[in-house]
Order: structure tokens, then C-alpha cells, then sequence
């Protein structure tokens, strides 16, 4: 642990909004049920797809997950 240093932690890279429609179209759900998935609100799943938002913070390490 004493080794453990920023170069252990995963990349999280930004997200553009067809990225994420493309996941969530992937999955088969509905803006609804993929923000359930991530404990957000639809509206903000909205809002990222439309490139209004970034999603940051927990829903991006979330999302990369998801990504990958």
C-alpha cells in the first residue's frame, strides 16, 4: 500500500454525448432506466446526451466502467 501512488488509478477519460447514448442504446434501456443504473436523475441523463452536461465525479468512473 505504501507504493500506491496516482499511476494505480485507472484513466478516467471524458465522454462525449454520443458516447453515452451509445452505451445506454447498447445496454437496450431507456434514459429512465440506465440513470436508475447509475443512482442519477433521468433528466440529467438527458441532458448529458445532449451535451448540455459532462458527467463528472462518481456517474464518469461509473460510466468508464460501464465503457469498458
Amino acid at each position: 500500500m505504501r507504493e500506491f501512488d496516482a499511476t494505480c488509478l485507472t484513466p478516467v477519460d471524458q465522454l462525449s454525448a454520443s458516447e453515452i447514448q451509445a452505451m445506454r442504446e447498447r445496454a437496450g434501456v431507456s434514459q429512465a432506466v440506465f440513470a436508475s443504473y447509475l443512482n442519477v436523475k433521468p433528466k440529467l441523463v438527458s441532458e448529458w446526451e445532449r451535451g448540455e452536461k459532462k458527467p463528472s465525479g462518481p456517474s464518469l468512473k461509473l460510466l468508464s466502467i460501464v465503457k469498458a
